[in-house]
């Protein structure tokens, strides 16, 4: 266990292998494996393989179960039972993903809502570390991974998201609808804090509302589109992760997080993963449709805002006691660099 006391983990696990025994009608089945990883800011996630017999068959099945702790960051505008709803209108598709089995809000069975999804073959190295940037460089040298990540989302883009059934989401109006609804969203996390922000970010706030694009595509958009969210095995990518901010709308939100310097670190690789044009040149010819670099700038700016509103809601929940995980308290020395680039967008 990477988190939590001994004695937390063992209940917690026997009460995870009591449910699995119950939706699987597998007296016999035991845990194994399991390791809660200290990744991912929104909700715990437990890792385990389940061996059980099954109409007299002895089977092991690995399995990830994601809990909400309730006071996470994106605590309010994350929520479990969209993601597993996803994820399950995702099964059909030739999107990758994992499968999900179970979703639950009933506190009595492990306190908080979680879901129980499939646990896919692969390593999420962080690109943010050493080791991270390293792996990415090595597999950027090999060829197959960079195509691999442009393709997943040529596939994410290009996907029938009505005949999915993902308009449960929501779909924006035409025009503006999408830009103007992204700048509220995030405006109301930035309330939610209550802060009051600073001038920058009054200003920046007011300059995405009275610039933003007009579009009429509409595709599934991830929200946050990079190394360090999927899976990978064998140099390609057997599973998008991370389903806490996607929406239906402009595919350039997913495009600009991509081609955004903030996503590499002391290389021109986007991502620390693919040339800028490989990338470009591949996604159109997949797509069919011509990245456009204004709105993909217009974005830029858009998660410059959206980060604001994340570190400021992060660095609030370690500062009233909440939550007492230290990556929430570092954040608060992440809102000034964030707010420097956005005086340096608005020309400042």
């Amino acid at each position: 266990m990477t988190a939590g006391t001994a004695g937390d983990g063992a209940a917690m696990e026997d009460r995870i292998a009591s449910y699995l025994r119950d939706q699987l009608h597998a007296a016999d089945l035991v845990l194994s494996g399991v390791e809660r990883i200290a990744v991912g800011w929104s909700h715990e996630t437990w890792l385990f393989d389940a061996t059980f017999t099954q109409d007299g068959v002895a089977r092991t099945e690995g399995y990830c179960l994601r809990r909400d702790p309730g006071n996470a960051l994106l605590r309010e505008m994350s929520d479990l039972g969209t993601q597993f709803r996803v994820l399950r209108c995702l099964e059909p598709t030739a999107v990758p993903a994992p499968r999900g089995y179970f979703y639950e809000d009933d506190p009595a069975i492990l306190d908080s809502p979680f879901l129980v999804m499939e646990k896919v073959p692969g390593v999420c190295p962080s690109p943010w570390g050493r080791d991270g940037r390293r792996f990415y460089e090595e597999a950027a040298a090999r060829g197959e991974l960079p195509r691999a990540f442009t393709d997943a989302l040529v596939t994410l883009h290009t996907l029938d998201w009505e005949a999915a059934g993902l308009g449960f989401l929501g779909v924006p109006e035409t025009g503006t609808g999408f830009a103007q609804s992204e700048v509220a969203k995030w405006k109301r996390l930035i309330e939610s804090t209550g802060v009051e922000p600073d001038p920058i970010l009054v200003d920046l706030i007011g300059w995405l509302e009275a610039n933003a694009p007009a579009t009429d595509r509409r595709a599934l958009v991830h929200g946050a589109y990079r190394t360090g969210n999927f899976l990978c095995h064998e140099d390609r990518v057997s599973a998008l992760l991370d389903w806490e901010t996607e929406v239906i709308g402009d595919p350039m939100y997913d495009v600009a997080y991509v081609l955004s310097d903030l996503n590499r670190e002391g290389t021109e690789l986007l991502s620390n993963l693919v040339e800028r044009d490989d990338f470009i040149s591949r996604y159109e010819a997949g797509t069919g449709i011509e990245i456009d670099i204004d709105a993909c700038n217009y974005y830029q700016v858009l998660y410059g805002m959206r980060s604001a509103a994340f570190w400021m809601s992060a660095s609030g929940l370690y500062a009233d006691g909440r939550n007492t995980d230290l990556r929430l308290a570092r954040t608060a020395w992440s809102i000034p660099v964030v707010l420097d680039r956005a005086a340096r967008d608005l020309g400042y």
